[in-house]
């Protein structure tokens, strides 16, 4: 049975309960990081761990463990499950206490981690690439900020399942922001663009690679606002999350994009890509 830690405890899965009181339970008042393990090394760990800071900040949050505290903690439940290659999840909320809108004081706050096989991604997506639809940015204007609070998040991905699609792109008056749970990519004439980082939309740590190896390989790349009809004009679209790395989008709200397979410039993307992950599976990069 698979192993977690729960405020300051590991324990196995079944074992592992909180407070109906809790705050994450009764309001989704908490923040939570994904960080994917390949080969038993941590994908960028210590930029994760600044992401979740960054969102404890953001909430008024003091963080409950140091970066080394929260590496120990990881790294101990990656070694005790099973895989090289996992994915970590961990949360933080803002812990039990009586149902009131106000914070508690003092807060005790919820600390909660655990590791699942880290799932490759579909044949099918890297041969044929993903569908995806668009649909209009319900969500609210704190983006930025990992909330554990999804619920509008899950309502586009539904909307997008129930359309025949995976994935569904948001639009904010008429401005591409990111995908229901990624960041998006799109390729004109060459040339790699993704929305800038704003309070609208979740700056990915996988984004962010991307474009550091855009730049290393030569690829032109900008950070620019996105319109839809961007979208309508785009040689390439891509979805990037830890998780699902890079994923092509070859039809948008029906309409082929492109020429309807994965592009060129993405399967280039994804060679730097692959190299990098085994780069990190060989432990050639400090967490």
């Amino acid at each position: 049975m698979a192993l977690v830690y729960l405020n300051g405890e590991f324990l196995p899965l079944a074992q592992a309960k909180v407070s109906v009181l809790d705050r994450g339970f009764l309001f989704g008042d908490g923040v939570y990081e994904v960080i994917p393990v390949y080969g038993g090394h941590f994908f960028r760990l210590s930029l994760h761990l600044q992401r979740l800071e960054h969102s404890l900040q953001a909430i008024r949050l003091e963080n409950p463990l140091s970066p080394s505290q929260w590496q120990e903690v990881l790294q101990y439940l990656v070694a005790r499950n099973e895989g090289l290659d996992q994915a970590v999840y961990l949360q933080v909320t803002r812990g039990p206490a009586a149902r009131d809108h106000a914070f508690p004081k003092p807060a005790e706050p919820t600390v909660f981690a655990m590791s699942n096989p880290l799932k490759p991604l579909p044949t099918e997506w890297r041969v044929k690439g993903m569908v995806a639809v668009t649909r209009e940015d319900i969500r609210w204007k704190y983006c930025h900020i990992k909330s554990v609070a999804l619920l509008a998040n899950i309502l586009l991905r539904q909307e997008a399942i129930e359309a025949g699609a995976q994935e569904a792109l948001l639009l904010r008056d008429e401005q591409l922001t990111e995908g229901a749970a990624s960041n998006v990519f799109i390729v004109r004439g060459g040339v790699l663009a993704t929305p800038p980082k704003g309070p609208l939309l979740l700056s990915g740590i996988t984004r962010d690679l991307i474009l550091e190896l855009a730049r290393e390989g030569g690829i032109p790349c900008q950070e620019r606002v996105i319109s839809a009809w961007d979208l309508t004009q785009a040689d390439e679209i891509w979805l990037t999350s830890s998780t699902r790395e890079i994923v092509p989008v070859t039809r948008l709200d029906g309409i082929e994009v492109g020429s309807g397979k994965p592009g060129p410039l993405w399967r280039q993307m994804d060679i730097l890509y692959q190299e990098y992950k085994a780069r990190v599976r060989a432990g050639l990069y400090e967490n």
